[in-house]
C-alpha cells in the first residue's frame, strides 16, 4: 500500500567500492512511491578485518531507516562480544539497542534531525537515501547520554524499518535479519537464502504475536503491519511484562553464520521492492548474466532496478522503493577448514542460530575447479 506518484522517480543513488577482501556496488531508487523510505550502509572497512553491509526498508516514514543506517554499524563495534570475535551476539544487541536509543529526549532529537534533513531539498535529492560514507563515525565515541527536555518521556517512533545486515570477517559471513528484506548468496550459480522473511503468518511469528496479546488480520499484525519483526514500531512493543524479544513485534534478528568458500560468487542484500518482482534464483541468474558484459557492480544493480520497475501502478508489484547491494568476494579464502552448513535452495531459508528448526547437516564445500 502507499501513495503513488503520477510518474516514477527513476533517478538513482549508486556507489561502488572495494578493499582487499570485497568489492561492492549498490543502487537505490524512489520509483513510484511518494517518498523514499529506504536507507543503507556500506562500510567495507568496519575495522581492519571486517566489512559491513546493511539495507533498511522504512515504513510509516524514513527516519528509523536513516537512524539505523547511521548508527547500527557503530553500535556493533561497542560490545565486548565483538572484541572477543562473537559478532553474532554483538549485532543482535545492536538491533535491540536501536529501539533503546530512539527513546527519550535524545532519541526524539536525533529522529527529528534526520527527518528534517531531506525536507530541505527538492528534485532528484528526494529520490536519494541517506547513507554514511565509508568509515563515517566508526571511531566516534558516543555514550548516548540521557538528556532532559520536553520529550524525555518519548516512547519511541511509531514508524519503523526492516534491517538486513551482512558482516564479513575473513571467510566467515554473519547475516542478521529482522523483517522482509533479504540476503541471498550465489554458490556455484545456485541461489540460497541466508535470511527468512518475517511475515506474521509464519508459525513462530504467529505464536509470539498471539502470546503477547496481538492478533493477525488479513496477514497483518493487529490488522496494520505486514511484518512480524522490525526496528521501531513502538506501539507494538508496549507490554511491560515481556522482554523485547517476546513483544508483539520484535527487533530480535535471526542470525546465520556461514563459512565462505571458493564456490561462493557473491551475496545480494535487497529490500522487498526487489523480491516482490524477482525470486532469489531469478535475481542470481540475472546478475550472472549481466556480469558477463558489465564489470561495474553498481551498474548491475541499476539494471535490476530498471527491470523491476513497473510500467504503471495498476498491479502494485514493481511500485515500491528499491535498494540493492551486490558484494563480490575476493578469493581465495584463507581457511583451515572447509566445512559449512548445507545451504537450502532459494525456495527455503537457512535456519537461524538458536531456532528450533536447525535440521540442516554440515556438508563439505566443494573445491572450485
Amino acid at each position: 500500500m502507499g501513495i503513488y506518484l503520477s510518474s516514477p522517480k527513476t533517478e538513482k543513488f549508486s556507489e561502488d567500492g572495494e578493499n582487499a577482501r570485497v568489492r561492492y556496488g549498490l543502487s537505490s531508487m524512489q520509483g513510484w512511491r511518494a517518498t523514499m523510505e529506504d536507507a543503507h550502509a556500506a562500510i567495507p572497512d568496519l575495522d581492519a578485518s571486517t566489512s559491513f553491509f546493511g539495507v533498511y526498508d522504512g515504513h510509516g516514514g524514513k527516519v528509523v531507516a536513516k537512524f539505523c543506517a547511521k548508527y547500527l554499524h557503530q553500535q556493533v563495534l561497542k560490545y565486548e562480544a565483538y572484541l572477543h570475535g562473537d559478532i553474532g551476539t554483538s549485532v543482535q544487541k545492536a538491533f535491540f539497542r536501536m529501539d533503546e536509543m530512539m527513546r527519550g529526549q535524545r532519541g526524539w532529537r536525533e529522529l527529528a534531525a534526520l527527518g528534517d534533513k531531506l525536507n530541505k531539498f527538492t528534485g532528484m535529492i528526494e529520490g536519494l537515501i541517506w547513507s554514511p560514507k565509508n568509515g563515517d563515525g566508526n571511531n566516534h565515541v558516543d555514550d548516548w547520554a540521557f538528556e532532559e527536555g520536553p520529550h524525555s518521556d518519548f516512547s519511541g517512533p511509531t514508524s519503523g524499518c526492516t534491517a538486513c545486515v551482512a558482516i564479513m570477517r575473513e571467510n566467515q559471513l554473519i547475516v542478521s535479519n529482522a523483517g522482509d528484506s533479504r540476503c541471498v548468496i550465489s554458490r556455484k550459480g545456485q541461489a540460497y537464502n541466508l535470511s527468512r522473511d518475517h511475515k506474521p503468518d509464519l508459525e513462530v511469528e504467529r505464536e509470539r504475536i498471539l502470546k503477547a496479546g496481538g492478533f493477525i488480520h488479513a496477514g497483518r499484525v493487529n490488522g496494520s503491519l505486514n511484518l512480524a519483526r522490525a526496528i521501531g514500531d513502538m506501539e507494538f512493543k508496549q507490554n511491560k511484562f515481556l522482554p523485547a524479544e517476546k513483544q508483539i513485534v520484535t527487533a530480535n534478528p535471526d542470525i546465520n553464520t556461514v563459512e565462505l568458500c571458493d564456490d561462493d560468487n557473491f551475496i545480494v542484500l535487497a529490500c522487498d521492492g526487489i523480491w516482490d518482482c524477482m525470486s532469489s534464483q531469478q535475481l542470481v541468474d540475472f546478475i550472472h548474466e549481466q556480469l558477463k558484459s558489465e564489470n561495474k557492480l553498481s551498474a548491475v544493480c541499476e539494471r535490476v532496478l530498471d527491470r523491476c520497475l513497473a510500467p504503471s501502478t495498476a498491479g502494485g508489484e514493481g511500485c515500491d522503493n528499491m535498494t540493492m547491494i551486490l558484494v563480490q568476494f575476493k578469493k581465495p579464502f584463507q581457511s583451515g577448514a572447509s566445512a559449512v552448513e548445507k545451504l537450502p535452495a532459494s525456495s527455503e531459508t537457512l535456519p537461524a542460530s538458536g531456532e528450533a528448526n536447525t535440521e540442516t547437516k554440515p556438508a563439505e564445500c566443494e573445491s572450485s575447479s
